[in-house]
């Protein structure tokens, strides 16, 4: 199969590769030059654990190439995937599918022959029946049919979780349409992976609902973590007790200072907004991004306690600010609510993180990257751990403490116990529902 790949931001070039290492041709297309340049050369522009390597061996087996112009790319193609942003439209709240429907009135004016348009990218329920029309208004004579094939990957396994995924989500009107997708998806159906088959309405819905589900256990266990350190339980063991529980699981149920990320917060926004525009109201999804934000505020005031109600003129050192590990992605991380209110404070923040700098310091000002937690925390009164990166995970606590000024720590990913970390040294802890 040939395969168009509009758009080489993470989910398009991570699903990109992944269908070339498939064995399809695939050509991914985008508009800026620079970054056509950066892939053409061998440079993924994410940080993606696997995908530079995958990229690579795809490119070398002539399965993948890259090209800014859209014509070339979906000459012969099968199947055209729409993979652009649509990030939350300011003022509103909306998806902005600005993106989208540039890319479909551009498709329609490319198409030749027929192909199925896939919409990759997450998109309000009725969008694709949208793009139909905006292929129909640009080439009244376009042969060809939509798909929605909503995307499921976390950032930091993406790979994984495309060649090893717990479903597949197609939303298809015709058996044409159903055909090609299930050649595209031929070796995972044959690897006996789940492929559902769903009208477009649904499979639109089903990236919303998912999304929104899981961002509202995150919040219901960030809420109970709260109500833990009032009444004296451990939010450890509170979450595994749950977790045993076959109907819950044990997943998305680690306490922390809240959900950030690509997906989540935009999601539940959308979702909340299309309930307004249909007049039913998503009750539950409106309040967990306002208790979400809540508990981001919670952990300042969390750190402004252990500078006993001032910050101003304390040297306090972050560990990790991407919203989770291994990614690069600063997007509505927790940090940019937090470092903030920090550096407002009056306090001199150190900030390490292995990959977070490139889109941090534009984000962050008037904070000092350091290369690792030790030359941070020197002379420090306080360390933040605010994403829970392996580096973090078996810090030298003695060593730790020695170098700070005021050896205290809050670790907002519980990636200590109070008396491991006061057995080294600290005078003071805290850390998340415990």
């Amino acid at each position: 199969m040939k395969i168009a790949m509009i758009g080489t931001g993470y989910v398009g070039l991570v699903s990109g590769v992944c269908f070339s290492d498939f064995g399809h041709e695939v050509v991914c297309v985008d508009k800026d030059p620079g970054k056509i340049d950066r892939l053409r050369a061998g440079e993924v522009p994410i940080f993606e654990p696997g995908l530079q390597a995958l990229m690579a061996k795809n490119v070398t087996a002539g399965r993948l190439t890259f090209t800014l112009d859209l014509a070339e790319a979906m000459a012969g193609a099968d199947a055209v995937f729409i993979a652009v942003g649509t990030p939350t439209r300011r003022g509103d709240g909306h998806a902005d599918l600005t993106y989208v429907m540039t890319a479909a009135a551009e498709i329609g004016l490319a198409l030749t022959g027929y192909a199925v348009i896939v919409t990759k990218s997450t998109v309000p329920v009725g969008t694709n029946r949208k793009v139909a029309e905006a292929v129909r208004a640009a080439n009244p004579d376009a042969d060809f049919d939509v798909a929605s094939n909503p995307e499921f990957l976390r950032e930091g396994a993406a790979i994984d979780d495309f060649m090893r995924p717990d479903r597949v989500v197609i939303g298809v009107e015709t058996l044409r349409a159903r055909k090609v997708m299930a050649d595209i998806y031929r070796p995972l159906f044959l690897r006996e992976f789940p492929v559902v088959y769903t009208g477009l309405e649904s499979a639109e819905m089903i990236k919303y609902a998912a999304n929104a589900f899981l961002a509202a256990k995150i919040t219901f266990i960030n809420e109970i973590a709260t109500l833990c350190e009032r009444v004296g339980a451990d939010i450890m063991d509170v979450s595994k007790g749950m977790g045993m529980d076959g109907r819950i699981g044990n997943k998305f149920l680690h306490a922390g200072p809240g959900y950030g990320g690509s997906c989540f917060p935009k999601d539940t926004k959308a979702l909340a907004r299309i309930g307004q525009d249909y007049s039913v109201p998503m009750q539950i999804t409106e309040t967990v991004i306002k208790v979400n934000e809540e508990i981001k505020r919670r952990m300042i005031d969390k750190i402004e306690d252990l500078c006993d109600g001032n910050m101003n003129g304390k040297i306090i050192t972050v560990l990790g600010v991407t919203f989770k590990p291994n990614t690069d992605d600063m997007r509505e991380a927790p940090s940019l609510t937090i470092v903030p209110a920090l550096v407002g404070a009056g306090a001199k923040v150190r900030v390490v993180d292995p990959q977070g700098r490139r889109e941090g310091e534009a984000l962050l000002p008037g904070v000092k990257w350091v290369e690792n937690p030790y030359q941070a925390t020197q002379g420090a009164h306080l360390v933040v751990i605010l994403t829970e990166w392996n580096e973090f995970r078996a810090l030298d606590l003695t060593k730790l403490a020695r170098k700070m000024e005021t050896p205290r720590m809050a670790d907002l990913r519980n990636l200590y116990s109070a008396a491991e970390v006061e057995a080294a040294g600290f005078e003071s802890y805290r850390a998340v529902g415990r």
